[in-house]
């Protein structure tokens, strides 16, 4: 995976958009069906008056629980502490990944970002 190289992500995984198969994921990265069902279902949810249902639930990712700052069409982020996660949707995938808290978010984010870019440039 391309964000490997940057160590502004430590752990990853690729699922297909409804979250029931998995491409790719590092060795210690265990995303369960249930989790990733919480992902697709927040992908789902139209949200009321810009806001979606996970803002004020919260996510839970690899056995834990974040605090979710942003969730739109396209991204969700969340935050446990000073670690966090990056999730994005690209036209076939959903990217979900782990930052650890020597990283800033924002730069977890935009790796995260940039490679979703490359993925639906390339048909993905």
């Amino acid at each position: 995976m391309s964000w490997q190289g940057t160590n502004n992500v430590d752990r990853a995984a690729i699922f297909n958009t409804e979250g029931n198969s998995v491409w790719a994921t590092s060795a210690n990265f265990k995303v369960s069906p249930k989790e990733m069902e919480e992902v697709v279902a927040a992908y789902k949810d139209p949200g009321k008056d810009g806001v979606k249902s996970v803002q004020s639930s919260g996510l839970h990712i690899a056995g834990e629980r974040f605090v979710v700052l942003k969730a739109d069409d396209r991204s969700i982020y969340g935050k446990k502490g000073r670690e966090g996660v990056v999730i994005v949707k690209t036209t076939q995938a959903l990217l979900v990944t782990h930052y650890p808290e020597t990283v800033q978010p924002g730069v977890a984010a935009n790796t995260v970002e940039q490679l979703a870019d490359y993925l639906i440039k390339v048909g993905y």
